[in-house]
């Protein structure tokens, strides 16, 4: 049995999330259909996280595991994907590799538009509200560290703790885009989407700063209404042992260089 670790991107519109489902397209459904076209044969294939239907990837990381040596293997896998899918990098791994329980770490980029766009509509949330940069990325510094994100999160039954320790968090600036990073152990089912929601809000003047800072330390109550969509999300990293995180910089980079793909 050899094992690979596979490196790829996708745009995330127009699948129903990553994990296989029964009669719907998803990026480990379209993976393992091209890996078992490559092999001839069933193969195991596992993911670093499950991404949420419409959210997109810039460097998912998933473990394949098959009987057969294959040269070329990302070339190969390429030919049979359509061209929401790319893998990026196929690379020898240990038989023990497991691309979710070995990261040590990842990284979430959420885009906010503050102008309508003609091109970005897909990789973006347009936000009309004249946002306070300041006053979110002061609530963003809040984030750092041990929290409970319940009140962030929906419930998981899979989900022993909503404990998450929060590497980086901040906002950044870059034309009429703002970026939200936010990098971490892990992360709870749409967590990222309600601190992006939370805090768009919380610029906006819908949300008190001391409001958002006593949901931070108390884990109590939700925020489910103002959930950010799924367009502007991207699985920007997975990191393992020895991995540097990468500089911020949009996912998307029109061609005349306005910041919006690279």
């Amino acid at each position: 049995m050899s094992t690979w670790k596979l490196t790829l991107e996708y745009a995330g519109t127009r699948f129903r999330g990553w994990q296989e489902q029964p009669g719907e397209r998803t990026v480990a459904g379209e993976i393992g259909l091209a890996a078992r076209g490559v092999f001839r044969e069933e193969v195991e294939l596992g993911g670093a996280g499950r991404t949420d239907a419409g959210v997109h990837a810039l460097a998912q990381v998933a473990h394949l595991r098959g009987r057969r040596t294959v040269r070329a293997l990302a070339d190969a896998l390429n030919a049979g994907l359509p061209a929401d899918v790319h893998v990026l990098a196929a690379e020898p791994a240990a038989a023990t590799f497991h691309a979710r329980r070995d990261a040590v770490s990842r990284s979430y980029l959420y885009q906010v538009s503050r102008r309508r766009n003609a091109f970005l509509k897909p990789y973006v949330w347009w936000v009309r509200e004249r946002l306070d940069l300041e006053a979110m990325r002061r609530a963003a510094a809040l984030l750092a560290g041990m929290h409970d994100f319940a009140a962030f999160a929906e419930p998981d039954p899979e989900i022993r703790s909503t404990r998450v320790r929060v590497l980086e968090a901040r906002v950044e600036e870059h034309g009429s885009l703002l970026l939200l990073r936010l990098h971490a152990s892990h992360f709870l089912w749409k967590m990222v989407r309600r601190l992006a929601g939370a805090l768009v809000r919380l610029g906006a003047g819908d949300l008190d700063p001391a409001r958002f800072q006593d949901l931070l330390e108390s884990g109590r109550g939700s925020v489910a209404e103002w959930t950010a969509p799924p367009s502007g999300l991207f699985l920007e990293q997975v990191l393992y042992r020895g991995d540097v995180l990468r500089p911020l910089q949009p996912a998307i980079r029109l061609a005349d260089g306005t910041p919006g793909a690279s």
